[in-house]
């Protein structure tokens, strides 16, 4: 059975992952979740062992590859990225029970497309702020998810949020396209993830429409 899933979607230092931490801990409308944080398996699958997925040394490079230079795995590399989710739904005993809680895939439409014999998007989560307040997030740490982060130089940022503003943004209205829930969410400064938590909540039980 093809899992349910809620992604997060929102500019780098927007609070994506823990939002997502928060909500596999404590669930969703009494559903258990799991969170996918697609950019720390990414991190761990570039490493010596491949990660959970056991990427091929050629797939470890194209991963390392897309992390230095601040790419996304286009539609000719999707199959590595369904290989680490594939992985991480196997090992975290994902079933038709469960809510996958995507946080950084997808990250274009190519993506959103692949993804559908695999999961059920039943909800899509934007986090809204400007690149300026991400950018102050990210500088004073606000989600407290930066500490083992090596990739927040100002110019890798900056990259990062103009590639979501021109492959990632669209994907909202993709959803939207297809009947998907939408629910946005806006972020300052110093919104914390439980702030976030609490308002998804209240949100998601309120009758769609």
């Amino acid at each position: 059975m093809v899992p349910p899933a809620i992604l997060l979607i929102g500019p780098t230092g927007s609070g994506k992952t823990p939002l997502g931490g928060l909500l596999e801990q404590r669930g969703l409308g009494g559903t258990r979740c799991v969170h996918f944080d697609f950019g720390a398996e990414l991190r761990a699958a570039a490493g010596a062992d491949g990660g959970d997925a056991c990427l091929k040394p050629e797939e470890r490079r194209a991963v390392a590859g897309a992390l230095d230079g601040g790419a996304l795995l286009d539609d000719d590399q999707f199959y590595i990225a369904k290989k680490i989710l594939m992985a991480f739904m196997a090992s975290h005993d994902v079933g038709g029970d469960t809510v996958v809680v995507l946080n950084g895939l997808p990250r274009h439409t190519g993506q959103a497309l692949g993804l559908e014999p695999l999961v059920r998007a039943e909800v899509v989560v934007t986090l809204e702020c400007t690149a300026e307040v991400a950018c102050e997030r990210i500088e004073t740490n606000a989600g407290g998810d930066r500490g083992v982060r090596n990739d927040d130089v100002v110019q890798a940022v900056r990259a990062r949020l103009e590639t979501f503003q021109k492959r990632t943004v669209p994907l909202v209205d993709h959803y939207r396209r297809r009947g998907i829930r939408v629910i946005a969410l806006n972020v300052g400064s110093r919104t914390s993830a439980v702030e976030l938590f609490h308002e998804l909540a209240k949100r998601f039980a309120e009758p769609a429409g």
